[in-house]
């Protein structure tokens, strides 16, 4: 594994340092949302109405367009914008605001090189993530390909601080993870009515040398309790089927993918933490008929 180039302490200055120089400049392209709670299933889901999320649909769909050919030519990540540079985290990885940002301060986290959203993802991934996520409270997640809600062929994890509503818990799904039922290493959470798997973790605010490894060995135990698998394409180790991957401080949820709109509704892995996005009152109105638990059941993959 490289060595991790980020200094401990400075991530958070540099996040407040490089938001503000990109607002300035327009590199960093904010959409405004109005909000409204729905309770469902015990999870009190935090639901953003987007007013200009078509502007980010039109980009995605052109760059998903243009990513059939030549990925160096159309990727938005090489090169990456420098005004959306927030800090080198390693010799594979860097880190970048999200241009169109819904919640504030939301950061990705790129590999230098290109490497398919749809490779498993490894230690470096993980060493660069967990070494952001020691610095301030966050969830990372992961949408593992197209159907998982993923916006560019390019692998980047991601992340955001916490927490996701100010006037509640930090994380909603939070609510019902007590009563996961483990077996050994990892678990099940009944209120989750599709495919998942689910583990505890213990990573401290300080972060630890070998807890990198501790994520990937639970990222790993995760897929095969899913029945998710490696599949060698090119010599790149791909997943054997879409999914979403969310890490807290004190926990992991892999949740398999069936499908990435419901009704129109896109869902990426934020969804499975209790916090959606539509672009419209029709589509608030379709999570509202339906309920946020059903549009996920849907977006997952049924229960064996």
């Amino acid at each position: 594994m490289e060595p991790l180039l980020l200094d401990p302490g400075t991530l958070w200055p540099a996040i407040l340092r490089q938001t503000e120089h990109a607002l300035r400049c327009g590199a960093l392209r904010p959409i405004d949302t109005t909000q409204a709670l729905i309770e469902e299933g015990g999870v009190r889901f935090i639901v953003r109405q987007v007013s200009s999320l078509a502007r980010k649909e039109e980009a995605r769909q052109t760059s998903k367009a243009k990513a059939a050919g030549d990925h160096s030519a159309f990727n938005p990540f090489l090169p990456y914008d420098p005004d959306l540079f927030v800090a080198d985290l390693s010799d594979t990885h860097v880190a970048l605001l999200n241009k169109f940002n819904v919640i504030d301060h939301h950061l990705l986290i790129v590999t230098r090189s290109f490497k398919s959203q749809e490779a498993l993802l490894d230690l470096a991934d993980f060493a660069a993530l967990v070494a952001c996520m020691a610095e301030f409270d966050s969830v990372g997640f992961y949408n593992g390909g197209a159907e998982a809600g993923a916006s560019q062929p390019h692998k980047h994890l991601q992340m955001v601080p916490l927490p996701l509503d100010a006037s509640g818990a930090p994380l909603p799904i939070e609510s019902v993870l007590a009563h996961a039922r483990m077996e050994g290493s990892t678990g099940t959470i009944p209120a989750l009515d599709f495919r998942h798997a689910f583990a505890h973790l213990d990573l401290g605010p300080s972060g630890s040398p070998h807890a990198a490894q501790t994520v990937f060995d639970c990222y790993c135990a995760l897929l095969k309790a899913v029945g998710l698998q490696a599949i060698e394409v090119n010599g790149e180790l791909l997943q054997s089927a879409p999914y979403n991957l969310l890490v807290a401080r004190r926990w992991m949820l892999l949740v398999p993918r069936s499908a990435e709109y419901v009704e129109g509704v896109s869902v990426n892995a934020l969804g499975f933490v209790g916090s959606l996005f539509v672009r419209n009152a029709a589509q608030m109105q379709v999570i509202q008929t339906l309920g946020p638990m059903t549009l996920l059941q849907r977006a997952a993959v049924p229960c064996v």
